[in-house]
């Protein structure tokens, strides 16, 4: 693999229920590929961010720090009464509309890492229901060195394409 590709939307066994594989794996099989950096952005948490990028530092790679959020269908602080089950895509409410959508957000500096601990910990103290989700007002407040991407199929842009 090309030394310019990097894998930006990877899941370690921090990703409750969706990933298997440990960071030390993920972080070796970059290196292995010749990649120069790698992304972790596990399910509405961080709680492995000092181990990656620790272990991406032993390896040599820079670590590209990350989590893939649940944002809320409208405000975080909204309790809709789900209809069915809540699966990976977001579940639905009693109007149809999804419960949340996955959006994920990569620091670019440190003050980006400093607004994804800040919206990380807000998901869970202000927006947890079912899931610690984050909303658009949250996102704009603490955007600052934040990169985000739809790139996902749980993400509004495919999930307003498979509608």
């Amino acid at each position: 693999m090309s030394s310019s590709f990097v894998h930006l939307h990877t899941h370690s066994e921090f990703s409750m229920l969706d990933g298997a594989s440990k960071l030390k794996d993920l972080v070796s099989a970059a290196v292995k590929d010749g990649q120069p950096a790698l992304g972790v952005t596990d399910h509405g948490n961080m709680y492995g961010v000092l181990d990656f990028y620790k272990e991406c530092k032993k390896q040599g790679i820079n670590p590209v720090i990350g989590i893939e959020a649940y944002m809320a269908a409208n405000s975080r602080l909204e309790r809709p009464t789900r209809k069915g089950k809540v699966d990976d895509t977001g579940g639905e409410s009693e109007g149809g509309e999804k419960l949340y959508y996955h959006l994920t957000l990569l620091a670019e500096s440190s003050q980006g890492y400093k607004n994804l601990i800040k919206l990380s910990s807000l998901a869970y103290l202000e927006g947890y229901y079912y899931k610690p989700r984050l909303d658009w007002e949250l996102l704009e407040r603490y955007h600052e060195g934040v990169i985000a991407s739809t790139g996902c199929l749980g993400g509004l842009v495919l999930q307003a394409l498979l509608r």
